[in-house]
């Protein structure tokens, strides 16, 4: 693996250890998708997130398109205050 490819793995992980499980960009505080699940101690994963991207179903059976959490930062949904992505960007606007 080149530099460049080994660099690019190493941003995606640390972008991906940000996530605090919160579900609330799958929907866990309205429509969830119906491949979101929370373990025992009550954090939310998805059951298929190596190949989430995509159509999917909320489990009231409306279809969305699953895209990454990069994709949608800038809009609005509900829990998303919870976001750690979401806090992070606020933060980051504050210090200009």
């Amino acid at each position: 693996m080149d530099k460049l490819n080994k660099y690019l793995e190493e941003k995606e992980k640390d972008w991906e250890s940000i996530c605090l499980r919160c579900g609330a960009c799958c929907g866990a505080y309205d429509d969830p998708c119906e491949h979101l699940k929370k373990d025992n101690q009550g954090l939310y994963y998805c059951d298929i997130y190596a190949n989430r991207l995509g159509k999917r179903k909320t489990v009231s059976g409306d279809v969305f398109w699953c895209v990454p959490v990069k994709e949608i930062l800038h809009t609005w949904w509900p829990g998303c205050h919870l976001c750690s992505y979401k806090k992070m960007m606020a933060a980051a606007d504050k210090k200009g």
